[in-house]
């Protein structure tokens, strides 16, 4: 009886290892499929260490239409933006590791110019530290959607920072043609061409922007007396007009050492305010002194970050043996190429369909140019979060 007693006990314990067994086997296959990713990613980035790791710039250009504007929103994936879709294919291509999608600062990211909602750039340059990968500009490429484009890649020194080192910014700003028909013309009027005159005069104006002014009216949140308000404007003319899908547009260019939240597209809304005959143009002078002036500002539609200059780096380190000047006249072509085929189109059909422009310009006759009424005491108030370098705010002109 003993025998037998010893004899089923031992076969329960072998059953009972036997089930352990076959648990701890499973618990081991679960962890190992657990891990399997995570080792997978690992061996990537590993991989990928080989590579040496580089400060560069990029050259981007995108169309700006349904995304809100070109800097991350992080923890706010309501509003898509262009570094979203930049820091994906980033990671994608293996050009820079997981963790730094999650804190830029890791890959020393920096923007030269904080575009707002639905502007698009043709020039737009980024700064970051990443794995000089085979190929990466077509790896980088193939996980971004046609509409946003890496067009260059250059080394930069290791203190290289494309906001603080950039000493001026080009914008354009498309805009039909009607917008200069004189008020009492019907602005939905396509047919209308701009005369070699009417051309003239609008020159003429925007060329009064040059030089050093105050532009404390052409922006929010800053009284005539912050520094800050200061802008130097390098140049602004309106190129010959050209005819697309039967409505005849033009193109203004500014350039500027930086520019305020909105002050590229109130500088165009007063010139057109005076050219249809809502404003005389004593407002463009009465506009940098201390009065509030009530300046109009011109729709989004249209306002493009055509290129952002980098003179003083380049006199210094372009030529130093080691680096190349940061100018992309080997790009040019391509450039060309993406606006012709992703931005003027998306800006003559949203026109087209949205007529944000006429609707605007509905709007310009509520607006009173004729008004001297100084600021309030809390206008002149100097802001408690003044920026004496000036916003980066090339890409801060539109809503």
């Amino acid at each position: 009886m003993a025998e037998e007693l010893r004899i089923v006990t031992n076969c329960q314990a072998r059953r009972l290892k036997s089930g352990n067994g076959r648990e701890e086997e499973e618990d081991a296959k679960q962890e190992e499929n657990g891990h399997e990713a995570k080792r997978l990613k690992a061996s990537q980035e590993d991989g990928n260490k080989k590579y040496p790791k580089r400060k560069i710039v990029l050259l981007m250009a995108y169309s700006g239409k349904g995304y809100h504007g070109m800097q991350r929103n992080m923890g706010n994936s309501q509003f898509k933006t262009i570094e979203d879709d930049l820091v994906s294919a980033l990671i994608r291509s293996g050009c820079i590791p997981e963790n730094h999608g999650e804190d830029m600062k890791k890959m020393s990211f920096q923007r030269c110019a904080r575009t707002d909602k639905g502007v698009s750039a043709a020039g737009q340059i980024v700064s970051l530290k990443v794995w000089l990968i085979e190929d990466i500009l077509r790896k980088i490429n193939d996980y971004l959607p046609a509409h946003i484009r890496i067009l260059g890649l250059k080394r930069v020194t290791g203190g290289f920072n494309s906001k603080n080192k950039c000493d001026a910014r080009t914008y354009s700003y498309m805009l039909p043609t009607f917008a200069f028909a004189h008020k009492d013309r019907d602005p939905r009027d396509e047919t209308y061409r701009l005369s070699p005159e009417t051309l003239e005069t609008v020159n003429r104006l925007l060329a009064g922007y040059k030089g050093t002014h105050n532009f404390h009216n052409f922006t929010s949140q800053k009284g005539p007396k912050d520094p800050s308000a200061k802008r130097y404007i390098m140049e602004m003319y309106c190129e010959e007009p050209f005819v697309r899908d039967g409505m005849e547009l033009a193109v203004i260019k500014v350039k500027g050492q930086s520019f305020m939240m909105h002050q590229i597209r109130k500088m165009i809304g007063l010139v057109i305010a005076i050219v249809k005959g809502y404003a005389s143009e004593a407002i463009v002078e009465r506009s940098w002194g201390e009065e509030k002036v009530d300046v109009p500002k011109a729709p989004g539609l249209g306002l493009v970050l055509e290129r952002v200059h980098f003179e003083k780096y380049n006199r210094r380190f372009g030529n130093d043996g080691f680096h190349e000047p940061l100018e992309w006249a080997d790009e040019e072509e391509k450039i060309a190429a993406f606006k012709e085929q992703f931005i003027y189109p998306t800006i003559v059909k949203t026109e087209k369909e949205e007529k944000s422009m006429v609707s605007w310009l509905e709007t310009l006759s509520n607006h009173d140019f004729s008004s001297t009424a100084s600021r309030t005491q809390a206008d002149n108030q100097e802001p408690k979060n003044s920026d004496p370098e000036g916003s980066d705010g090339c890409g801060d002109d539109s809503d």
